[in-house]
């Protein structure tokens, strides 16, 4: 797209929003609606788009791509009367008759960086919360992902309201373009490195910006549970390393802390665990691309970390499908162990004792999420009062996601 194209685009959603129409209580619940309709309707498509662009199964995409962003737009709905009215709020005495009241106000247009890991999803997640505020906005498809790229260049219109709601494709270069514009709020779902380079841009114009970035997500497996807790446990590890878009995730586990004596045990029930649950490509989110598989090869083939390596390992280039691999002690100074895996890789560190997990934490960089398998609440009081992390899940995984977007 040109950059003359591009300042068109922008141009059209300024010029929509300014017209007042996207503030109209009805136009945004006809939007939501018409949003819900497309995941709906268009779900065979998106399930196809998905498999296209990472081998994603149908039931994958149905559970974190459709379902779960159709029940997001059910709060909307359900709040948008309260969030358009005006709110009349108490005043001192000493301003008396005065009266003042809160008036909700949109930002004006919102840009929306998509991710490719979850291209449907993280495309409209961000757009519903625009389009209930009463936003124009305008969303920059991820290019690594092209099948559903090109479904929502090519769906979205035909639902929503195309003059308010604007779709760009293209690759990073549209990206730089559409930077160079003002805005009025942007949305990144991203890498670290991209993310600084949208907040420099917004810096320009003192744009507020919304960066969700990746992070280490460790999972804390205590010894002491019991043989059912256990079971449950290896499930829950194994679908949120293996069964949640194959590690490419932010919140997906990236690596275990557990006993040195459990090691063996652990080890010998994940294996079981992949056996039963995803011995084939087809059971399995592929890589990407090229170039993140050949960064996921590096990590692996790493002659630190090779040696380490107790189950998986194989690769399949023409496929893009890489084994659930598990590591044993990697050295600490490895690539694999100081950035973000984003991948079927799992790592797992053994200690002398579980509580020596804490202070392993405390000496790394703060994790994205926190997974602590344990029945010791002593360990749980310590785990939340000793350590900072966005957020802390016991005995579970990944479930915080949807908890935190349903309720």
């Amino acid at each position: 797209m040109e950059d003359e194209a591009v300042g068109r685009v922008v141009e059209e959603a300024r010029e929509v929003y300014a017209g007042g129409g996207t503030r109209s209580y009805f136009w945004r619940r006809c939007q939501l609606r018409a949003l819900r309709d497309l995941l709906l309707e268009m779900e065979p498509a998106i399930s196809h788009a998905l498999n296209l662009d990472l081998g994603k199964h149908r039931v994958e995409t149905y559970r974190d791509e459709v379902i779960l962003i159709s029940s997001l737009i059910s709060l909307p709905l359900r709040t948008l009367p309260a969030s358009t009215i005006q709110i009349y709020t108490h005043t001192r005495v000493i301003i008396f008759p005065t009266t003042a009241e809160v008036v909700p106000e949109p930002l004006g247009v919102v840009l929306i960086f998509a991710s490719w890991n979850f291209p449907i999803g993280l495309s409209l997640e961000p757009l519903i919360g625009a389009i209930s505020a009463g936003n124009s906005a305008v969303l920059k498809t991820s290019e690594l992902a092209p099948a559903s790229s090109l479904f929502l260049v090519t769906n979205l219109p035909k639902y929503l309201d195309n003059k308010a709601i604007k779709i760009v494709d293209g690759g990073p270069t549209v990206g730089q373009q559409l930077l160079q514009h003002k805005w009025d709020k942007i949305f990144f779902t991203g890498s670290a490195r991209v993310g600084k380079i949208v907040m420099t841009a917004a810096a320009k114009h003192l744009t507020p910006v919304c960066l969700e970035l990746g992070g280490k997500c460790p999972a804390i497996i205590d010894s002491l549970l019991s043989s059912r807790d256990l079971k449950v446990t290896i499930s829950r590890v194994a679908g949120a390393k293996w069964g949640f878009c194959s590690g490419q995730a932010c919140v997906a586990i990236d690596y275990l802390l557990v006993e040195e004596k459990f090691a063996p045990l652990l080890v010998d029930l994940l294996k079981e665990k992949i056996k039963e649950c995803y011995m084939g490509s087809e059971d399995l989110t592929r890589i990407v691309n090229e170039q993140h598989f050949d960064r996921l090869k590096k990590l692996v083939e790493d002659p630190m970390v090779a040696n380490t390596v107790v189950h998986g390992g194989s690769l399949d280039h023409e496929k893009m499908y890489i084994e659930p691999t598990i590591l044993v002690d990697p050295p600490l100074d490895s690539e694999i162990m100081n950035e973000e895996i984003f991948g079927p890789l799992l790592p797992i560190i053994t200690l002398k004792k579980i509580e020596d997990s804490i202070e392993f934490l405390k000496a790394r960089q703060k994790p994205l999420v926190i997974y602590a398998f344990t029945n010791n609440e002593k360990l749980k009081r310590r785990i939340v009062e000793e350590t900072s992390s966005g957020t802390i899940t016991f005995n579970d995984a990944v479930i915080q996601v949807w908890k935190k977007k349903l309720s």
